[in-house]
Order: C-alpha cells, then structure tokens, then sequence
C-alpha cells in the first residue's frame, strides 16, 4: 500500500531567513517574537562584488549592514588622496549605525575587500525596536562603548610606534581579528600593500620596505599578499617595545 509523502522544500527566500537569523542570533534572541517579525521583514541581502561601496563618506546613513560573507573595509580619504584603513569587517560584524546614532553623515567609506555578502537592516526600524527593547540597546551601548577603546589604544600606538612596532601590531591584530589558514601559520586575509601601509599609518613604499626586512629576518614568510607568520615571539617583542 502506497502512502503520499509531502515534503516541504524550502524556497530560497526561506533559507536566507535561516541563514540570516542564525548569523544574527546575538541580535534575534534578544527580541520579542513581534520585533523579530517586523525586523525580518524589513531586512535586504546584497551581494557586492570586489571594490564596490556599501556606502561613501557623505551619504545619510539608512541601514546598519551586517557582513554575511565576505569582508568589509571601512576607511578615510586623507590629504593629497592617501586614504587611511580604519577597520576590516567580517562575518558577523555591524557597521553604519554609529553615524545615525550620532546624528551624523558618514565621515567614512565602506568597500568591499572581496566578494561580500551583507544584510540591511533599515535604521528606522532598528531604532525604534531599541527603544522599545533595553536589552537591544545595551548591545549597541557595549559593542560602541568596545570599539571605542579599542580604537582609543591604536591611536596612541600608532602615534607613538616606530614603523617596525606599527606594522608587528598590525600583522599580530590580523592573525588575532581573522584567523589564518590550516598551515597554522599564514594569515586568512588578504590585503594589498596600500591596505597594510595605511593600517599601520606609514607610506606604502615604508610598508614594502619593512615587510622585506621582517622577511630577511625570518619573522614573515610572503607569497603575493599571503603572509605567513613565522617567528611570533619575535613579532610580540618588536610591537611591545615599538620599535
């Protein structure tokens, strides 16, 4: 006897959802299943291919975006167009709604280091769930009040490092923020000569010159933009004595 099985298979709408919701469970579990539903169904997913903007410096900020996939990069332009790396985004991290909390226009830019895949969450919305919702707000209290000292420290070492302990602090902040590869050893992100230079404040040709000479030391191995890590004590030592 044969019986009718139905299977629900679900559309690609409803995977996303999923998808979407297991990513920002740090977010979703801190509503009320009504702010849940009014938040999903006002979300947009966008895919943004290499060097493309999320946003410029000078538009109105209307969504808080959160990195999916991908990894986003959020920088300044300076004088004479040399343009100063504030901070690399990945899965899951939020941008875009410090400017709207301050009441501000984006004093920054946002871009794309690969292809990224990332979530808008109308601002409109996110705020008046938050001020409904004391839980929600503490969350931005604490990851603000987080990045703020965070970018409070690497101001002072940036100013006060020789460029040898510049660039140990940033190669060990990238081993540390993202990861690197199975080998245990080479950093998981990628990131031009430019990028490094304008991470560790200093000129690229000063970025090329100093990667080189770590090399020759045998505390970096570099293959095009992957760097692999060799000697960290050595790198721990050059950045907590700056120089």
């Amino acid at each position: 006897m044969s019986q009718n099985i139905f299977v629900h298979r679900m559309t690609t709408k409803e995977i996303a959802i999923e998808q979407i919701v297991q990513k920002l469970s740090m977010i979703i579990e801190l509503l009320t299943e009504e702010e849940r539903r009014r938040l999903l169904e006002h979300i947009k997913i966008q895919y943004l291919r290499k060097n493309e903007l999320a946003y410029k410096d000078g538009d109105l900020p209307r969504d808080m975006l959160c990195v999916l996939t991908g990894k986003l990069k959020i920088y300044k332009e300076g004088v004479s167009g040399r343009s100063q790396l504030i901070r690399v985004l990945k899965p899951v991290s939020f941008t875009g709604h410090r400017a709207f909390f301050a009441d501000e226009i984006h004093h920054t830019s946002c871009e794309a280091l690969e292809p990224t895949t990332i979530v808008r969450i109308p601002l409109i919305v996110l705020t008046d769930i938050i001020q409904h919702n004391a839980r929600l707000a503490w969350f931005f209290i604490k990851d603000l009040s987080v990045r703020l000292g965070s970018a409070n420290e690497r101001t002072v070492n940036l100013t006060q490092k020789h460029v040898r302990g510049r660039l140990a602090e940033a190669l060990l902040f990238l081993r540390d923020t993202y990861g690197v590869e199975e080998d245990g050893c080479t950093l998981s992100i990628y990131l031009s000569r430019e990028d490094m230079a304008n991470m560790s404040n200093m000129t690229t040709s000063n970025a090329i010159r100093t990667l080189s000479a770590f090399a020759q030391e045998k505390l970096i191995a570099i293959d095009g933009r992957k760097i692999k890590l060799i000697n960290i004590p050595e790198l721990v030592k050059i950045n907590r004595m700056g120089c």
